[in-house]
């Protein structure tokens, strides 16, 4: 495998990155998009060729590029792990970023930060490849860091709306969190190995295993158990998982390309990546593989309920994001680590569709993107409304859609699973099957069908005495904006994208499924300890990707999705009054998720308030008291009150100096005399 090769995968987004953003007004915006659409696609080609060059018998490609620095004998380099799964990786990242890439051409077509948004998004790609290419902890590091503050300008990139700005530093601060765990478990790997490379770090597991950390006198845990809980800390702020979630709806704030590409293949499924490429570590730790376990079971189903009462397009989607993230890490915490992976890859492709047809429907509608406000737009975007739907049969996991081998595998894979925690872990992705049907559905009906709720749909034949109504759980009391025009089909240059995402959306599970899961793809790129209770028994029958959809009909997950479409058509098309009785029902609930469980109000109103207590006590009391009026103005007032007794005995007098002369010597000889 050619060093050259993988060193111009990542360093040409970067070079095309820092041409367009330094050079962008000598370039121009056409200038802008071309080189960088070029580098991306150039990126994605190669890394097509790695992956054919390894499915063909290439050996992994484990070395490093050049030492940065030598620091108390443990080497900081860079360097490149290129194996099947990263791999895999780089052509999910490179070609999801190239159809984001070619769409943003159409969707940011008349915005003055033009330049700059490809800038960044090239960046963005540039980040992400050293992350996935690493082979040490360093540069994955760098790449994780690098990604979180790309992120940052990209989330807050219209930057003069105080909602993008507080999203931005909000999506920072989460990660900043996590990443501190996410430190500390890499000190622990230097600890115990003196080393920042992940083969001396797999090496040395089964002896991490056996060593104790003491957190008292009296009380000890396992070493390995604590380095991963530490690691998967930072996955739970990268890849959004409870509590560290509350960043990722408030991204929608970006442009919506942005919302695809952080949403989909990259930054959030950067830590399902790490923990799988760090699968002979948590294999050691039955701990921290049922710690996963549950945070993800977690997150699948209770983020999933959030979409059903959000209005929002691109936020629907993003509760999604959240949900399926949740079943990647329910895969990992049952060792089922071949399925988070096919998972992460089908989900990258029909998740970028959904947010791409999110913005052709927000381009349609001259950037309106509440729900309340559409209808009936499938005969004014046919091809919207059909990748959209492809997306959604995907997601749903809709049997021969590429989304229902990846999550149907996880199912089956944590239902078979006897770790601690997979028992509750089960229902929540059983029940979440249920949920991800009915606010998709949802999404699709208030969207696409129905009657038409935007202002043109009743300039004929208006009725002054009529008064639209609109569920609760649409969120009443709706105020209409005037439109530029009736919605209208995106052009060639968005809706090719969407079409280019579609057919893997279809296709791919049906074309891997095999290979992924069952025919030893990933080879020794994860380590799974003990394979019986995973996915071993699902493969063994023949009949490939073909039986596995047949069977999937007899199977409970194809029924519960099929219930929860049935729901959201009879609730929010059929019988639109049932979601306004069944919210005053179940008020209680209702209100809980309105508020999505109160996270960010507790973040707000009592840690950030406890904080900036804390901040004034040490101001007020520690800096201004204390230090100020202590130690700084203290003693300098306390040398000038000594100087003012002082200069009371220094008069200038002779008399004066004589009578203190006297009787300091009066007291000298009293002294004297009564030790004599």
């Amino acid at each position: 495998m050619n060093p050259t090769v993988l060193l111009a995968i990542p360093l040409l987004p970067l070079a095309a990155g820092v041409i367009a953003g330094l050079g962008g007004k000598l370039i121009g915006r056409a200038g802008a998009h071309t080189i960088t659409c070029l580098a991306v696609a150039a990126s994605c080609v190669l890394s097509c060729m790695v992956l054919r060059q390894l499915l063909a018998g290439a050996p992994t490609y484990d070395a490093p590029v050049y030492t940065w620095l030598l620091s108390d004998a443990v080497p900081m380099q860079v360097g490149f792990l290129v194996d099947r799964l990263s791999a895999l990786m780089m052509v999910v990242v490179t070609f999801v970023s190239l159809c984001v890439h070619v769409y943003t051409i159409g969707y940011m077509h008349d915005d003055p930060g033009y330049t700059r948004f490809f800038s960044y998004i090239s960046l963005f790609t540039f980040a992400m490849l050293m992350l996935v290419m690493s082979n040490n902890f360093m540069q994955l590091f760098f790449g994780w860091e690098a990604v979180g503050v790309v992120s940052y300008l990209l989330i807050g990139f219209w930057y003069t709306r105080p909602s993008a700005t507080f999203a931005g530093l909000k999506a920072f601060i989460v990660n900043r969190i996590g990443d501190f765990g996410f430190v500390l478990g890499i000190a622990g790997v230097v600890y115990f190995t003196h080393s920042l490379g992940y083969r001396e770090a797999f090496a040395a597991a089964p002896h991490i295993a056996q060593a104790l950390v003491p957190v008292s006198s009296a009380t000890s845990v396992n070493a390995l158990t604590l380095i991963c809980v530490c690691l998967f800390i930072g996955a739970m702020g990268k890849s959004a998982q409870v509590p560290l979630h509350v960043w990722l709806p408030d991204s929608m704030e970006g442009p919506t390309p942005i919302s695809a590409l952080i949403h989909a293949a990259t930054m959030v499924t950067a830590g399902i990546f790490m923990v799988a490429r760090m699968s002979p570590l948590f294999e050691y730790s039955e701990g921290a593989l049922s710690f996963v376990l549950v945070i993800g079971a977690t997150t699948a189903f209770f983020m999933g309920l959030l979409g059903v009462v959000s209005n929002d397009i691109k936020r629907v989607i993003a509760y999604s994001t959240l949900s399926q993230l949740g079943y990647m890490t329910v895969a990992l915490g049952a060792s089922a680590y071949g399925a988070a992976i096919f998972h992460l890859m089908t989900h990258a492709f029909f998740k970028a569709l959904l947010f791409l047809a999110a913005g052709s429907v927000i381009i349609g509608m001259h950037h309106e993107q509440d729900m309340r406000k559409m209808g009936g737009l499938a005969r004014y975007m046919p091809i919207t409304a059909v990748t959209c739907w492809i997306g959604a049969l995907a997601l749903v996991g809709t049997p021969f859609f590429s989304g229902f081998y990846s999550k149907d595998a996880i199912v089956e894979a944590v239902g078979a699973s006897h770790r601690w925690g997979a028992g509750y872990a089960y229902w929540c992705v059983l029940c979440g099957v249920f949920v991800t049907a009915l606010y998709t559905f949802r999404m699709l009906f208030m969207t696409f069908h129905g009657p038409e709720r935007f202002p043109q749909a009743h300039a004929a034949h208006p009725d002054p005495h009529e008064e639209p109504t609109y569920p609760i759980l649409l969120a009443a009391e709706v105020q209409h904006e005037e439109h530029a025009g009736p919605p209208h089909e995106s052009p060639a240059v968005v809706t090719v994208p969407l079409i280019a995402l579609a057919i893997p959306s279809v296709l791919i599970g049906a074309l891997t499924v095999a290979p992924l899961l069952f025919g030893g793809y990933f080879g020794s790129s994860i380590f799974v300890l003990a394979r019986g209770h995973e996915l071993g028994t699902l493969g063994a029958e023949p009949g490939g990707w073909l039986r596995l959809a047949l069977e999937g009909f007899a199977r409970l997950p194809v029924y519960l999705a099929l219930a929860g479409a049935i729901t959201a058509w009879l609730f929010f098309l059929r019988r639109p009054g049932w979601a306004d009785e069944a919210a005053r029902r179940a008020h209680g609930l209702y209100t809980l998720l309105v508020n999505k469980y109160y996270f960010d109000w507790f973040n707000e109103k009592v840690l950030a308030a406890l904080a900036r207590g804390v901040g004034v006590g040490l101001w007020k009391g520690g800096d201004q008291a204390l230090i100020d009026g202590v130690m700084v103005d203290g003693s300098a007032a306390g040398v000038t009150w000594v100087g003012s007794l002082l200069r009371r005995v220094q008069s200038g007098y002779l008399y004066s100096y004589a009578f203190w002369m006297m009787i300091g010597l009066a007291l000298l000889l009293a002294w004297f005399l009564g030790h004599v």
